[in-house]
């Protein structure tokens, strides 16, 4: 049997985490194909010796695209790194139905239809890692962000069910949950609010303008303030990402940075009523 491909597929390469672990395991030898929505953006990463193709995960045609010519050049994705997605923050009340499906879309549906795209070859050849990258929101919730948070939750439960599904091919199935990584998410996700606003149900309502706005201060000062000490950079991720898929027997699921390490511990000592407690005082509740 021919040695199986180990070409890495990573989406959302533009920026942050996705882009660390393009340079980091292209240094590393591996062979690396960066995606993007726009290749252009990924300008620097062809100059350091990676593949770029343009790649949606919100759009079939793009990622059958993507998958096809990866396949063609290498016979199989061997390791695919589901990183694209973002942030949508917002009282549950006051975001658009509109955006929350965005918000599902790219980061559920679309990891699960690329998973599936690369999975046949992956199978045939018996060898692969699916890496997902989560969250430590995928283990508890913060008021203003429940749609981002639910995502995140779907996001384990599919890592579990492929990890058993997939064992018998070969195929490792890895979960990372991140705490506070340094990019531009927190700021993607207060600029999420401004976006994604229903109609107030009443002329006048204003019963979560202090709310949303104060989980768009919070959200900020978690990126800016004394909580990054407990955060990392994107390439502390990436660090993460290859050490995992070059070990014989994969982890299951890697908690990231300080900050998930003990936001997640806490949250499973603390009662639901406990925890409510916790969260007003950071942020005022909605009355």
């Amino acid at each position: 049997m021919p040695e199986p491909s180990k070409a890495v597929l990573i989406t959302g390469c533009s920026s942050g985490i996705g882009r660390a672990s393009a340079l980091r395991l292209s240094r590393s030898g591996y062979k690396v194909y960066a995606t993007a929505r726009r290749p252009e953006s990924l300008a620097d990463l062809k100059d350091a010796g990676c593949e770029t193709l343009a790649l949606d995960v919100t759009d079939e045609r793009s990622m059958r695209a993507a998958v096809d010519e990866i396949e063609r050049a290498e016979g199989a994705v061997g390791v695919l790194i589901n990183n694209a997605g973002y942030s949508q923050s917002g009282a549950i009340e006051t975001v658009s139905l509109d955006a929350a499906r965005r918000q599902f879309e790219t980061n559920v549906f679309g990891l699960v239809r690329l998973t599936q795209l690369v999975l046949g070859r992956m199978r045939a050849q018996r060898w692969g890692k699916v890496v997902n990258v989560g969250s430590m929101g995928g283990r508890l919730s913060f008021p203003g962000a429940g749609h981002y948070h639910a995502t995140k939750h779907a996001l384990e439960a599919i890592s579990d069910a492929l990890r058993f599904e997939l064992r018998g091919f070969g195929i490792d199935v890895i979960l990372l949950e991140p705490g506070l990584i340094r990019t531009d998410f927190g700021e993607a996700a207060v600029a999420s609010m401004a976006h994604s606003q229903t109609e107030p149900a009443l002329d006048g309502d204003d019963a979560y303008t202090e709310f949303n706005a104060t989980v768009g201060a919070v959200t900020k000062g978690a990126y800016d303030g004394p909580m990054r000490l407990l955060g990392g950079g994107p390439d502390r991720v990436a660090k993460v990402i290859e050490r995992a898929i070059s070990r014989r027997r994969a982890p299951t699921r890697i908690k990231v940075t300080p900050s998930a390490k003990i936001i997640i511990a806490t949250r499973r000592l603390l009662s639901d009523r406990t925890w409510d407690a916790a969260m007003r005082s950071q942020y005022p509740q909605p009355k």
